[in-house]
């Protein structure tokens, strides 16, 4: 049977909203919001990656797992990479990089993603909604460009992903959201591939893969999670989560 466990890379040192993770909602914190969505899922074990100890005690302390990492790494995938070589198993097949700024993502797009990539085969799958007219030109939101049409349970693979649209044509173009799945194998690949000039100059890792010839599948979701970037991000998921409780 394939196994799949669910890793959630966070750190304090976020440069638009420093110390992210433990601001609190309903007496919680953001990443324990996300570890227990990860929980919900059912999918497998879950598991913070974190190079901070107050993250790393935050989580524990709410009956959670969590695994110190280094404090060095460039990317949110470099450290996934770390704590999956850590955990020392080789009974897994997938692991699942959920962002720990996304507590409103459905947990049924996360098992969707798992259950077809998985059916698929695929090397590295993400998913992507559709793109609201108001989004087009925020840079804020990436787009990803598919090779054709994406709807549930049918899905296509991505070639290329942008900031911005300015003279693009926006056919088969939908929201991205930065949730992945890898095989092992591709992690393993993927992590010891330089950083591509794409990949540094949008600050998109993802970038890192299209240039090195490695397929992403796009899946549908339903859901248009909002990412906590910005303390403003964070007021508005902040009443939500508040006022649905």
């Amino acid at each position: 049977m394939t196994k799949t466990i669910i890793l959630i890379p966070s750190r304090l040192g976020a440069s638009r909203l420093p110390n992210k993770p433990l601001l609190k909602i309903n007496n919680k914190s953001l990443i324990t919001h996300v570890y227990e969505k990860g929980l919900s899922t059912n999918i497998g074990d879950v598991y913070v990656a974190t190079c901070d100890q107050e993250i790393f005690n935050e989580v524990i302390k709410n009956n959670g797992k969590a695994i110190l990492t280094k404090n060095e790494h460039l990317t949110g995938t470099d450290r996934i990479f770390e704590a999956y070589e850590l955990l020392n198993r080789n009974d897994i097949d997938y692991i699942i990089n959920l962002q720990g700024d996304e507590p409103l993502i459905d947990k049924n797009d996360i098992i969707n993603l798992n259950t077809l990539a998985i059916q698929n085969g695929s090397e590295i799958a993400t998913l992507a909604c559709a793109l609201q007219k108001k989004n087009i030109n925020n840079k804020n939101v990436v787009k990803v460009f598919c090779s054709k049409e994406i709807k549930k349970n049918k899905f296509s693979f991505a070639i290329k992903f942008l900031r911005s649209l300015e003279n693009e044509k926006i056919d088969n173009v939908y929201h991205h959201i930065g949730i992945y799945i890898y095989k092992t194998t591709a992690l393993k690949k993927f992590v010891k591939l330089k950083q591509s000039n794409n990949e540094i100059n949008l600050k998109l890792e993802q970038l890192r893969a299209l240039d090195n010839n490695i397929r992403i599948d796009v899946i549908f979701a339903n859901s248009k999670p909002i990412g906590v970037d910005t303390n403003e991000d964070y007021l508005e998921i902040k009443k939500l989560m508040e006022y649905k409780s």
